[in-house]
C-alpha cells in the first residue's frame, strides 16, 4: 500500500501555497529551510490535534497501513507544529493515520516536518488534506466547514476558494448541519449517504424519513420521491407506493434539480406547458434560492 498522497490541482489558492506539496512550504516568517528538513521525532512527544476534522478511522484500512509501516516504514513524513505542553512538544497538522499506524507498529520515532503555522492554518490544512484524500465522511466535512466559519469568521465564498470546491457544494454540505442529531449519527455511521440526508432535510420530519430509508433500504431517488409525496399531503404509509402519474424522465429531472438546489422540486406537466414548483422552508432558503437564480 502506498502512503503517498495524490496531488490535486483543486487545492484553494491560499492553501496550495500553505501546504506546498510538503517540500515548498514557507512559514509565516519565511523560514522555509527548517520546514523542509525531515526530522525523526520521538513518538511519545507527538500528539494528535484534538480539533482534527476527521473523527473516525476505518479499522481495516488502518490495519493495512500498519502492516505496510512494519515492512517499509513511514514513507511520507507527517506534518507537525511545535506546542508548549507538559506531555508533548509537537501537535500533528496532517498525517494522523500514519501516526496511528506507526504507534500500532511499535515504532519509537516517526519522520516529520515542523511547520510554522497558526490555528486557522492548522484547521484548514487538516480539513483540506482529508477532503483531498476523500477520507472525511459527509458529516465530518460539514462540521469542518462549520468550524472554519464559526471559529475563524470564514464566509461560504472564502471556504469554497480555500477547499477548491464550488460554493454550491459548500452550501449543500453546510445544510447537513440542520439535520437532527439522530440523522447526523446515521450519516456518520454510514447507514445513509449524503444524498439520503439531503433528501430527508427537505422533509418536515427528517428523522422519520431516515427511519424509513434504513428499514426499507431506499435508494436516494426513492427517498427523494418519498419526500415529494409527503410534501404533497400523503402520510408515511400512503407514500410507500410509487406514483405512476409521472414518467421516469420527469422524476429523474425532479431529483436532479432537488439535489442541485437542496429543496423539494415538483414538476407538473399539463396539456400545454406545465409548472415547476420549488418548496422552501423559511426566508433564508428563499433568499439563497433567489440569489442563486439571479446569478443566472
Amino acid at each position: 500500500m502506498s502512503e503517498e498522497p495524490k496531488k490535486n490541482s483543486r487545492l484553494g489558492k491560499g492553501l496550495s501555497a500553505l501546504i506546498g506539496e510538503y517540500d515548498t512550504f514557507e512559514g509565516a516568517d519565511g523560514a522555509s529551510d527548517s520546514a523542509k528538513e525531515v526530522q525523526m521525532l520521538r513518538m511519545k512527544r507527538v500528539k494528535p490535534n484534538p480539533n482534527q476534522p476527521r473523527k473516525q478511522f476505518d479499522a481495516k484500512k488502518l490495519e493495512e497501513l500498519t502492516a505496510s509501516v512494519r515492512v517499509r516504514g513511514v514513507l511520507t513524513p507527517i506534518l507537525v507544529r511545535e506546542v508548549t505542553a507538559d506531555d508533548h512538544d509537537y501537535q500533528i497538522i496532517a498525517g494522523e493515520r500514519r501516526f496511528r499506524a506507526s504507534k500500532a507498529a511499535g515504532l519509537k520515532e516517526i519522520p516529520a516536518r515542523i511547520l510554522q503555522t497558526n490555528d486557522v492554518e492548522l484547521l484548514e490544512i487538516g480539513l483540506i488534506e482529508n477532503i483531498q484524500r476523500e477520507d472525511l465522511n459527509a458529516m465530518e466535512e460539514a462540521e469542518g466547514y462549520q468550524a472554519l466559519m464559526n471559529r475563524f469568521g470564514k464566509t461560504q465564498e472564502a471556504l469554497a476558494e480555500a477547499v477548491g470546491k464550488s460554493r454550491a457544494h459548500v452550501a449543500n454540505m453546510l445544510r447537513l448541519m440542520n439535520l437532527p442529531e439522530a440523522v447526523r449519527e446515521s450519516l456518520r455511521a454510514g447507514d445513509i449517504t449524503a444524498g439520503h440526508a439531503r433528501a430527508a432535510l427537505a422533509a418536515d420530519d427528517p428523522e422519520a424519513v431516515v427511519e424509513q430509508v434504513i428499514a426499507r433500504k431506499l435508494s436516494v431517488r426513492d427517498t427523494e420521491a418519498l419526500v415529494r409525496r409527503l410534501a404533497a399531503g400523503g402520510d408515511m404509509k400512503s407514500a410507500r407506493t410509487e406514483s405512476k402519474e409521472k414518467d421516469v424522465d420527469t422524476e429523474a429531472l425532479e431529483a436532479d434539480l432537488s439535489r442541485a438546489l437542496g429543496l423539494i422540486v415538483d414538476i407538473r406537466a399539463k396539456a400545454s406547458g406545465g409548472e415547476l414548483r420549488i418548496k422552501y422552508r423559511d426566508l433564508e432558503q428563499l433568499d439563497d434560492l433567489c440569489r442563486r437564480l439571479s446569478r443566472g
